[in-house]
């Protein structure tokens, strides 16, 4: 079998799909994508396959090799998200060969469901508490929130206040037996979470993600040291030599994006990584159908799995947009806040192609919001 093409498709809301064409018929999907920079990540895809036409399609582990390292410079975003989706691409071809799910081609399934969490929306107490209400009728066992928008370096008592009225009023609306986690995203300064933080213990997050920006990594083990609250980071880490210091730091869950950390293979070895230091694995994944699915399928494979993020209702355009690309979204349904296991060949979703052209003839240019603090300066989104 040989490589014979591949084509790209950028669909809304901000999404960029991958279809890889081989000479016996069988095609496999990626998506490969840096949200905000889907273009440019195109154009790496497309000097990747200056090499990949013509090879062997079964030869993952070769191509992913030549991909990442066959150049003279290496990782970063861009080049790292653009191999993720040929990498996802070239096991879902794999996994159709062979007619069995990808998680069986790295071992078989160590679980027969996998948990999701569902974010919520909302800027008063009021509204974050609703929100929390409508994931619960849904069925959901645990929420993810932003504790605030746009905050000063070193913010207030009243904002801190606030930080903490939010997060209290989804812990009483979910009460205690469904869990709650916080996503920091970068917007606290790292003696901003070490203030924070002790103000939540009470509430017992599930973990507080990304309380510092990835350039301050260095610095995660003086948050860690600084609370009880679990620690999670990772979706702005490439590769397994991105997350070894983190590791060491003692955050208690690892969040490779599939669609970043270099696709299947990567993140895989990223798990096992984490497994060594009893750190969990809690995959990011605010994308589409294709990057959630292959993420399902590394959470069914691997012994160190937390739970699963998910875009549907993420807030980034309509949020019927996950299940609208494909043919059969029965493969996602939720049962009691958890996903079974997929059964279909490869990454087990079928692709709705002509949804996907007709999208893809609009295509889009998402670019996320830019935020300032009072004084004017830029703030982190």
């Amino acid at each position: 079998m040989k490589i014979t093409g591949y084509e790209l498709f950028f669909v809304e809301p901000r999404w960029l799909f991958l279809r890889v064409d081989t000479d016996e018929g069988i095609s496999g999907w990626g998506e490969p994508v840096v949200e905000g920079k889907a273009h440019t990540t195109a154009k790496a895809v497309e000097e990747m396959f200056d090499y990949l036409l013509g090879q062997d399609p079964a030869r993952i582990e070769e191509h992913w090799q030549m991909l990442a390292k066959g150049g003279f410079y290496r990782g970063g975003p861009v080049l790292s998200s653009a191999l993720a989706g040929i990498d996802q691409a070239l096991w879902d071809i794999a996994g159709k060969t062979h007619g069995v799910p990808v998680h069986q081609l790295l071992g078989g399934h160590v679980r027969d469901r996998v948990r999701i969490y569902g974010w919520l929306y909302g800027e008063t107490p009021e509204e974050l508490a609703e929100s929390a209400a409508d994931q619960v009728a849904k069925g959901l066992t645990a929420v993810k929130m932003n504790p605030c928008a746009q905050l000063e370096p070193l913010a207030t008592p009243a904002a801190i206040a606030a930080i903490v009225d939010r997060v209290t009023a989804v812990r009483e609306a979910i009460g205690p037996d469904r869990d709650l986690a916080l996503d920091f995203h970068g917007r606290f300064s790292g003696a901003m979470s070490r203030r924070v933080l002790p103000f939540l213990e009470p509430l017992l997050p599930m973990f507080v993600e990304e309380p510092v920006l990835p350039e301050f990594t260095r610095d995660l083990g003086a948050v860690v040291r600084a609370t009880s609250i679990p620690i999670a980071t990772g979706e702005r880490l490439f590769s397994r030599w991105d997350f070894r210091d983190v590791l060491g730091d003692g955050i208690a869950v690892a969040q490779p994006d599939i669609s970043h950390a270099g696709g299947i293979s990567e993140t895989r070895r990223i798990a096992a990584l984490a497994e060594t230091y009893d750190v969990l694995v809690a995959p990011h994944c605010p994308l589409g159908p294709i990057a959630l699915a292959a993420s399902l399928q590394l959470d069914f494979a691997i012994p160190n799995f937390l739970i699963q993020e998910q875009s549907l209702g993420i807030g980034y355009g309509d949020s019927s947009g996950l299940l609208g690309y494909l043919a059969d979204a029965s493969p996602f349904e939720v049962k009691d806040g958890y996903i079974d296991r997929l059964t279909g060949p490869g990454l087990g979703i079928e692709i709705d192609e002509a949804v996907i052209r007709e999208a893809a003839e609009k295509g889009h240019r998402w670019r996320n919001p830019v935020w300032r603090n009072r004084d004017g300066s830029l703030a982190s989104w």
